[in-house]
Order: structure tokens, then sequence, then C-alpha cells
């Protein structure tokens, strides 16, 4: 018992990460004469944290609407059951017809069609019903942590914004990077799942060591063991299965054509809109990739909706009720987070790192105007954008915007996914979470450093 008292109170990865940016940020300032710029850092990033949350209810309130109709008409349970195999074998500690299945899929899937405004609210519904049956609130399951680390991986089918902004800046052929961003992708999928699983069978594992034989067995190691002791001992939290039928009516064949007449007419209007540009590809790259896929997406969930006898309007009104909450309680995860990293550049130290690795990544064919963006890709979404987007405009068509635009659409902002996904259920102990995530970010880094030196000159 004093082993797991001890074990219990060892620090977080999480806690220690925040921790060190936060001290060699002022560290570093002080020697540098940075302080006020430290100083400015800390404060408008705590605004920028509370303006992200803000913004991010209107958008959790839409797409977690837009869930409800996808709930009550059955869709997540339907893909759930014909990728049931694959999420068994993934994600066997959640019950097959767990509503934290469907979530998951829904949040893949629009992850790999690079909606990520539609991702992240998806994502928090799968964290919000994979902690319902979590046995020990606050300390994340191997099934978070896998989730987590297939988010992180960032598995992109279409980098949609990245070729909206290569497009914007008159790129001779904005799509290019899509093969080698794919590519990337699968590879930081592979080690992020692989990582994650190994770890968490590693731990369970470690549960039935001999004491006698458990010597050697580090203070991390423990750590683990007494988590999933703990979680061995206490009973999952019993679910049900949600009631829709208040928000359901008996669907007809009116219904039926309604939702038909929604989807050709759509379709009807690709059609024109493909007349107008005068070309498929011209169209497809300008206008669909960057403009129509969103609300084409929005109309399916509304027809499917229709077809299956759902009251959209009450659904969406519905599931929109969840997501100030959700947003709010991100907000000290967000500030905490986005703060010490806000430090952490302000400081300078985020150059200097950058100066040391220089040679080294060189080695990898990484540009050195690419580097910072390689460096702030983890911690900081917009700031990472924002590097590629200023790289795409001087010279859209460059070998450095082409592994700027490459490394954007293969990599993920691994800090925020974890406070925002963490935080909306009040994980605090996230166990091997970021190292899965860290180690599949670092494949996607060096996967489009080398897939880009291939395909730029092809």
């Amino acid at each position: 018992m004093a082993q797991s008292n001890e074990s219990s109170q060892k620090s977080s990865a999480i806690n220690l990460v925040f921790v060190g940016f936060i001290a060699v940020a002022i560290i570093f300032a002080a020697y540098t004469n940075k302080m006020e710029a430290v100083t400015k850092a800390s404060f408008e990033s705590a605004k920028t944290a509370v303006g992200i949350a803000i913004e991010l209810i209107g958008v959790m309130a839409l797409w977690l609407g837009l869930v409800r109709v996808l709930e009550a008409g059955g869709l997540m349970y339907t893909i759930a059951k014909y990728l049931k195999p694959l999420m068994v074998r993934l994600f066997p500690d959640v019950p097959e017809t767990h509503p934290a299945m469907g979530a998951i899929i829904l949040n893949i899937s629009a992850n790999m069609l690079g909606l990520g405004n539609a991702a992240t609210p998806f994502g928090i519904k799968a964290m919000v019903e994979l902690n319902k049956i979590n046995p020990l609130k606050g300390t994340a399951t191997n099934a978070m942590c896998l989730f987590l680390a297939i988010n992180t991986s960032s598995v992109t089918l279409l980098p949609l914004n990245v070729i909206g902004i290569r497009a914007a800046a008159n790129s001779q052929n904005p799509a290019a990077i899509w093969i080698p961003t794919l590519i990337a992708t699968l590879c930081s999928t592979l080690v992020g799942v692989s990582v994650a699983s190994w770890l968490g069978r590693r731990s369970k594992k470690l549960e039935t060591t001999p004491l006698e034989e458990s010597n050697s067995i580090s203070d991390a190691d423990n750590l683990e063991i007494e988590s999933e002791k703990i979680e061995g001992e206490g009973e999952a939290e019993e679910y049900e299965e949600p009631d829709y039928s208040h928000l359901l009516y008996p669907a007809g064949t009116a219904s039926k054509l309604f939702a038909w007449l929604f989807i050709l007419g759509f379709l009807g209007s690709w059609v024109y809109g493909v007349i107008n540009a005068g070309n498929l590809a011209g169209f497809f790259n300008q206008d669909f990739l960057s403009h129509w896929l969103m609300p084409a997406l929005i109309l399916l969930i509304i027809a499917y909706g229709v077809g299956r006898g759902v009251k959209v309007y009450e659904a969406v009104t519905e599931g929109a009720k969840q997501g100030f909450g959700i947003a709010i309680s991100i907000i000290p995860f967000l500030v905490a987070i986005l703060v010490a990293m806000g430090m952490f550049r302000a400081s300078g130290a985020m150059d200097v790192i950058a100066k040391v690795l220089n040679p080294i990544t060189s080695l990898i064919q990484l540009p050195a105007e690419v580097l910072p963006m390689a460096l702030i890709r983890p911690l900081s979404g917009g700031g990472a954008s924002g590097i590629m987007t200023e790289l795409v405009q001087d010279a859209p068509d460059s070998y450095s915007a082409f592994v700027a635009s490459t490394m954007m659409g293969s990599t993920e902002t691994t800090f925020y996914v974890l406070a925002v996904y963490f935080g909306a259920v009040g994980i605090t102990r996230i166990r091997h979470a970021l190292v899965a995530a860290l180690l599949a970010d670092a494949t996607g880094l060096i996967a489009a450093c080398f897939l880009s030196s291939i395909f730029f000159n092809l």
C-alpha cells in the first residue's frame, strides 16, 4: 500500500511538460533580456485560450447537434457494426455497441477528409463516451490513449485546408502534396497505434509480474502497474443505451423521397459548377476542396436524418446544448498549455533550439526556414499554419513550401489535442498518451521530409 501511495503521488507527464516550458521560458528570458516579451505573451496567450474556447462554443453546438441527428438515426451503430472486426481489435476494452465506437469512427472519418472543425466535436464526444466506462475517473484508459494517438497521428486522405491555401497562392499544382501527405500520415498512424497498443499491453503484463521478480521495474512502470490494478478492482460504470424515440417519427416514402431529392439536387449543382468552371480539375481544386465539402457533409447528415425519420431541428437543438458546457470546461486546460507555449516561444528558447538542431535536420532534408514550423507544430496549430502560409505565399512552388505543406497535412498539434480532449472529461493523468502521440508526430515529420524530397521533382 505504501508503494501505491508513493506511486500515485508521482508527477504526470503533462505536469512535467507544463513546468518545464514555464521554467525554461522564464530563466531563458532572464538571461536574454526578454522578460517583457514573456510577460506580454503570458497575458496574450491566456486571452487567446479563452477566445478559442468561446469560438469553439458555436462550432461545438453545431456539430454536436448534427451528431445527435446521426445518433438518433442509428448511423453510429450501423457504422460500428460494419467496422466491428477492426474496432474490436483496436479497442478491446470498449463494448461493441457502445456509442463511443460510432463517435470514434466519425472523428477519424472527419480527420481523414481534413475537416478539423468537424473532427473536434466528434473527438470530444468520443472522449465523453469513453469516460462513461472509465473505472478510474481522472486517469486515461488504454482506449483513450490509443484514440489520442490515432488523432495526433493525423491520418489524412484529403488535406483540404492545405490544398486550399496552396490554391489561393496560385500554386501550379496545389494538390501535389496529396500523395506524400497520405503516405506520411499512414506511417505516423502505424507508429502511433503500434506504440499505444504496445504500451497498453505492457502495463497489463506488468500487473501480473510476481513481486519477487519486479525489483528491477522502474517507478514509472510501478505507476502503470498500480493504475491497472485499480482499474482491475473497479467495476466499469454501466451505460444505458440512449433512447431517441422522442426524436423520431415514422419515415414513409415521402421522407425518403425528400432525402434523395436533397442529394440529387446537390449533385446537380456540382455538375453545374463544373460546367461554369470549364473543367473538373479546376473546380475540384479551387472550389470543391476549399468551400464545398463542409456544406456537403452538413447536407448529407440532414438528408440522412430526413430519410431515417429524425426530427432534425429538435435533434440539432438537443445535441447543441452540450456544446456550451463542454467548451467552457476546456478553458482551464487551454489556458495552462497555451500560456506555457506562448512564454516558451517569446523567450527565444525556440529559436535557439532551431539553430542547434539545424545541422541534424539538414540530414533529413528539412530546410532551415521550415524548421521553426516543425518545432511549433506540436504546440500551436495557428503558429505552424502562419509559418506555412507565409512560405507558400512567398514562393508557392518552392521546395520549402512543398515540405511545409506536406508537414502541415501529416502532423498534428499534439499538446492542443491532449489539452482539449482530456480537458473535456477532466483527465489529468494521461499515462502513455503523450509518448505515443509525440512518436507518431515525429514519424509524420520525418516521413514528410523524406517523401517531399522524392515527390517534389516528379
